[in-house]
């Protein structure tokens, strides 16, 4: 298994998402986690391009720093939202460590996070998503709550992912003990 942490960058990890201290709490535990279990932690960030004040070289491009990787820890950058688009590089890198399980989290919920379990699931990637480690902001169809809950609690279970507990996303992390 891995944590794949995706989208979590200082331009956009703020208080104007849906349950941001909850999703704050939720991230940094299972970080957390993942680590003392020897799980890798893969992080994905999203370029939208030179001169967006959103890409490569701007700090609003880079991982918000309560979630900071460590030095060994793998960073994949995208142009798309899903992180396993062939562009990334993502799916050759677990294909070689022989990795099918994916535990992930980050932003946005209807978004990137939507693309990469859809995505992941139609490449045979067990998805995994906790309760409040993903997130989005309000949008001009949708409040952000009405957004969260209609992926994680409709869209996503039984059709494209496992949708998990706090608590059975990190003893999940504690099985996967290397």
């Amino acid at each position: 298994m891995i944590l794949l942490v995706v989208d979590t960058q200082k331009g956009i990890t703020d208080e104007r998402l849906h349950e941001f201290e909850r999703l704050r709490s939720s991230i940094g535990t299972l970080i957390s986690e993942a680590r003392k279990a020897g799980v890798e932690v893969v992080y994905v960030r999203h370029d939208d391009g030179p001169g967006t004040g959103f890409s490569v070289g701007d700090d609003e491009f880079e991982i918000f720093d309560e979630f900071a990787p460590e030095e060994k820890e793998r960073i994949f950058d995208k142009k798309v939202n899903s992180a396993f688009h062939n562009s990334t590089g993502l799916v050759e890198y677990l294909t070689e460590k022989s990795e099918n399980k994916v535990m992930i989290v980050g932003l946005q919920t209807n978004f990137c996070i939507d693309a990469t379990i859809k995505s992941g699931f139609e490449k045979g990637y067990e998805m995994i998503v906790p309760e409040y480690a993903n997130s989005t902001f309000d949008n001009e169809y949708m409040k952000k709550d009405i957004c969260y809950h209609y992926y994680n609690d409709f869209i996503w279970p039984e059709r494209y992912a496992r949708c998990v507990t706090m608590e059975e996303a990190v003893r999940e992390l504690r099985k996967e003990r290397r």
